[in-house]
């Protein structure tokens, strides 16, 4: 298993201060909105089509 990548701040309210929690996977809690949410890595590179040559 991966180690978790660590958000700097809430996407909802710029809030610093999250915690971790057990579920769902990888989701994170914010102290400040209450809100809990998850991060998720979608891929690296150019999407194909993208560079016209």
């Amino acid at each position: 298993m991966t180690e978790r990548a660590v958000p700097f701040y809430c996407p909802y309210c710029g809030e610093e201060d999250l915690a971790p929690v057990e579920e769902p996977h990888g989701a994170w809690r914010c102290a400040g909105c209450l809100r809990t949410f998850a991060v998720k890595f979608v891929g690296i590179g150019v999407p194909e089509g993208a560079i016209s040559e």
